[in-house]
């Protein structure tokens, strides 16, 4: 399988078999980002113990491409403080935008750098940012996190 294949493997599994998509009883934070654009709509709950994310979840529809990226999301910010997870996103958008290629700083994105591609593809930038983008206004505005109408550009 070349590489291209794995990625889609890759995508297409967290798509389909989500590990982060449901509700979570009690989360400390929600909010909702939504992509009028295209229509993606999810909804993110995160659990914070003392500045460290201890799960994440999500609910909603759309795209694979959004529903994966947010599901790998999850899995690279659980055990995360905020800082750490903010910073994540941030070099995911790097990526996504193409300004962020160097091998060793993607590193840490792990299985979320199968969509290193997107960059080529301008109309699906917005679906694989959606979650990050979600998860990094809800800890820098804390105070929006429960507002469940914030829409996302």
């Amino acid at each position: 399988m070349d590489l291209k294949g794995l990625y889609r493997e890759i995508v297409n599994e967290h798509n389909l078999r989500p590990s982060h998509k449901g509700e979570m009883e009690n989360p400390d934070l929600v909010l909702r980002g939504v992509n009028p654009s295209c229509g993606d709509d999810i909804t993110l709950q995160l659990k914070v113990v003392d500045g460290v994310i201890d799960d994440a979840m999500f609910k909603g529809s759309g795209c694979a491409i959004s529903q994966a990226s947010v599901d790998m999301m999850a899995d690279q910010i659980i055990g995360r403080s905020k800082e750490e997870a903010i910073r994540l996103a941030g070099t995911f958008m790097g990526m996504i935008k193409g300004e962020i290629k160097d091998e060793e700083e993607l590193e840490e994105l792990d299985e979320a750098t199968a969509l290193q591609d997107i960059a080529h593809m301008p109309a699906r930038v917005k679906c694989a940012v959606l979650g990050w983008k979600t998860m990094q206004e809800m800890l820098e505005h804390p105070e929006k996190a429960g507002d469940v109408t914030t829409e996302k550009e």
